[in-house]
């Protein structure tokens, strides 16, 4: 049995007016000088994001989401001059893991999503890229219709190539679909983190793209302790949700990576206020408890876990604590001489979730009536609602491009 928060929630209570006009097409030329709106028991302030470190406690921890944008969509045309837009979702064959799927030099098989399919009904098709002083020929083979996407295979004639060396050649920057122009040469640089590591992402986990490494040394200077983390942020993010109540909506599913390092530091210091840089961090901190919940209480291998949209509903007789959560997870990381695991999260959070992990976000503005902006409400509560109508009331911009929120977890 659920409980009450999910079973009741309509989606239409979070819905806001928000002109075209205010979502943010070009980021600002310096990334720290975006807005920022500070909302703490219940109190609102304004400022700039290089003015971060004077909210965020000293001696603190702060998570990042080190995912890095891969150039997902690749425009490919027909003799005929037809064009057909491939959109890379996730590796299929031969391996599943972004990071093993980059480094293949053969064919691979991936999960997309095409762009004017109805041209391409049979045949390859085909894209001569440079790459360096090579000049090679990238082909895309439709090998299977799903439901909701196709199955594409890539291959190349540079045996000595990485799939990742070519897509990064080959596609371009994958702009959220409400940002109504193409993509151009810098958006390379600013739809990607200044501390981007691991590719895998279809879009970016955007509060980490107003950090400048300026900032990043003055919340050192202050004694914040950074870790990492990796979610994979999937085209998923963008799906609106069409049910009425949130309990008949189906949330997307996302690879996600945790280090031994990151559940050492969290278990060394339990009661220290934690600030997520992204609603995807904050996904994936409060997976990871429920990971614990699995090993500890299931008996469940942590390595390839998978959570469930609803599994943090769910009655149990017992909950372990987060102390116990983690440590189930580390011995089972010690024992396997793993120095980090993998797996997916489907997990969504909606008002009435109780936060394990986080107590503070950076985030950015979100979309009305979206999954994000539910984990906001979450987190903050109703005062969410006077955030968004203040930043409208200021200028604020809003969406990836946009300016910035710090919301402290309502008391």
């Amino acid at each position: 049995m659920m409980l009450p928060g999910p079973d009741t929630i309509n989606i239409n209570d979070y819905q806001y007016d928000l002109p075209h006009d205010r979502i943010a097409e070009f980021p600002l030329e310096a990334r720290d000088s975006s807005k920022l709106i500070i909302c703490r028991d219940h109190e609102i302030a304004m400022g700039h994001f290089r003015d971060l470190p004077d909210y965020i406690p000293n001696q603190s921890l702060m998570v990042f989401n080190e995912t890095r944008v891969i150039q997902a969509r690749i425009i490919f045309y027909k003799e005929s001059g037809a064009r057909i837009e491939v959109f890379c979702l996730e590796p299929l064959e031969p391996s599943k893991h972004f990071e093993l799927a980059f480094q293949q030099k053969g064919p691979v098989t991936w999960k997309c999503l095409v762009g004017n399919v109805k041209k391409w009904k049979q045949g390859v098709l085909i894209k001569e890229v440079k790459i360096g002083d090579l000049q090679i020929k990238l082909q895309a083979t439709l090998k299977q219709s799903l439901e909701d996407a196709f199955l594409i295979e890539f291959s190349w004639d540079e045996p000595g190539l990485t799939f990742s060396e070519v897509l990064d050649a080959s596609g371009q920057v994958p702009l959220p679909p409400y940002i109504k122009r193409a993509s151009i040469a810098s958006d390379k640089v600013r739809y990607q983190t200044i501390y981007a590591k691991d590719e895998g992402s279809v879009a970016a986990p955007t509060a980490g793209l107003h950090f400048t490494e300026q900032l990043i040394q003055q919340l050192l200077k202050n004694e914040v302790q950074f870790k990492k983390l990796t979610l994979h942020v999937g085209a998923g993010t963008f799906k609106p949700v069409s049910a009425r109540r949130i309990k008949d909506h189906t949330m997307h599913s996302e690879q996600v990576i945790f280090s031994k390092d990151l559940l050492e530091t969290l278990l060394s210091r339990p009661d220290d206020h934690l600030t997520a840089v992204g609603t995807t961090s904050v996904r994936s901190l409060e997976s990871l408890y429920w990971l614990g919940i699995q090993t500890v209480t299931k008996n469940i291998k942590p390595d390839g876990f998978m959570i469930r949209q609803w599994e943090a509903y769910e009655q149990t007789n017992t909950e372990p604590s987060k102390n116990d959560a983690l440590s189930a997870i580390l011995s089972y990381m010690e024992s396997h001489d793993l120095s980090s695991i993998s797996g997916s999260t489907q997990m969504i959070i909606v008002p009435g979730y109780r936060f394990r992990f986080v107590d503070a976000l950076v985030t950015n503005f979100h979309m009305p009536k979206s999954t994000l902006l539910l984990l906001v409400a979450a987190l903050v509560g109703e005062p969410w609602r006077d955030v968004y109508q203040t930043a409208l009331q200021n200028d604020f911009r809003f969406l990836s491009y946009g300016d910035s929120c710090l919301f402290f977890k309502q008391s």
